[in-house]
């Protein structure tokens, strides 16, 4: 199937090459009033217009019938208008590209869908694509919640021990020794630190604004920064791998639904290196994008790209060989997503036993050096 596809799609008539070039220059159409529409709630929507399409119901109609089951908001005014074109005469695909929300990948394999006359079969490869990103990210930030809400809290607890209680203990222990000279040193360690904070707190508040700032100007204005700063991450110890393997599972996830969609190769790696959002991987595209273009094959620049390890190139490789791409591609993106889960499992347990011990480390110390005074006192007396 994914053969036959690849063949209607690799020539399109003059005429739909013409139009598909001509809506990629105009711009996209954009709703006023509105949030933007979660991945979630348009995998949910591919997948119910995929149902129904399945069951015999023309396009119209299926497109009319969840539009009155969603509540209001961006994504019902967008597919009433999506409906209303396509009533009109235009194509799906045609439709969808006038509004931003739907992308170049997902009109790209409705596109596909129309020239192999399988548009629910490609709207469910579609949905599920979709929803495994989801999951994926969904992974990440949940991971992420338990060690961000520890670093918020200890923040929060810091300030206030460092702005409410370490004065009212120098007032006291002032009275005491009549000079902070003559306190123990990690006494006079946290009070200098939390004079200095309640100080120059606003300086290193504008600092912090100022930093990224600058970082996210020059990550928009100067391509060699954001390919320093792309590079830089890759090479961080835990994070930088867990980063590669992400990449390598999109792009393989992304490359082999498309191209098992009937979308061509070239058109194809276009769209997943605008995906990527990584610089050096966008390159390691471009290398396969010329490759492919000069009647070559995927497997060598894959692997001279650096990006790749020998076992992802040489599975590209046998799917060449075979005319099994597409599936050699969907294993490869399986394989790395497990390893992506457990490397995110394994990366955040680390990252919050790491956290906890700061933490205790911090707070054992301030407590230390607020009652050594005391026990210094009770000494004395």
């Amino acid at each position: 199937m994914a053969k036959r596809l690849q063949r209607k799609v690799a020539a399109p008539k003059p005429q739909a090459a013409a139009a598909t070039a001509a809506d990629s220059k105009k711009p996209k159409a954009r709703l006023g009033g509105g949030r933007r529409v979660s991945a979630a709630a348009l995998a949910e929507f591919t997948s119910q217009l995929a149902v129904l399409l399945d069951a015999g119901i023309p396009i119209a109609k299926c497109l009319r019938i969840l539009e009155g089951q969603m509540a209001p908001g961006l994504l019902q005014r967008t597919v009433a208008e999506v409906v209303d074109d396509v009533e009109g005469g235009t194509a799906l695909s045609e439709a969808l590209a006038k509004h931003p929300i739907f992308d170049d990948l997902y009109t790209n394999m409705v596109r596909a869908g129309e020239a192999g006359g399988v548009q629910e079969e490609i709207l469910n490869r579609l949905a599920a694509f979709m929803e495994k990103a989801e999951e994926i990210k969904s992974r990440v930030k949940g991971a992420m919640a338990y060690p961000v809400t520890i670093v918020v809290v200890a923040i929060a607890v810091l300030v206030i021990v460092f702005v409410a209680v370490i004065p009212k203990f120098k007032e006291i222990f002032e009275q005491q020794f009549g000079s902070l000279e003559r306190m123990p040193w990690s006494t006079q360690t946290i009070i200098k630190v939390g004079e200095h904070l309640s100080s120059w707190w606003w300086a290193y508040l504008l600092g912090i604004v100022a930093v990224y700032s600058i970082h996210v100007l020059l990550v928009t204005r100067v391509p060699g920064y954001r390919k320093g700063r792309d590079s830089f991450l890759l090479k961080i110890p835990v994070f930088g791998n867990l980063l590669g393997k992400s990449l390598v599972a999109r792009f393989t996830r992304t490359f082999g639904t498309l191209i098992q969609s009937g979308v061509p190769h070239l058109g194809a790696l276009e769209i997943v290196r605008d995906s990527l959002n990584n610089i050096p991987m966008s390159n390691a595209v471009n290398m396969v994008h010329a490759s492919i273009r000069e009647g070559a094959g995927i497997a060598v620049p894959l692997g001279e790209s650096g990006m790749f390890n020998d076992m992802v190139v040489n599975m590209v490789d046998v799917g060449e060989q075979t005319g099994e791409l597409d599936r050699m591609l969907s294993k490869i993106a399986d394989r790395y997503e497990t390893e992506v889960d457990r490397t995110i499992d394994a990366t955040f347990k680390v990252v919050e036993t790491g956290m906890i011990v700061v933490l205790a480390v911090v707070v054992g110390f301030i407590v230390f050096a607020l009652f050594s005074p005391l026990l210094e006192l009770m000494d004395a007396l």
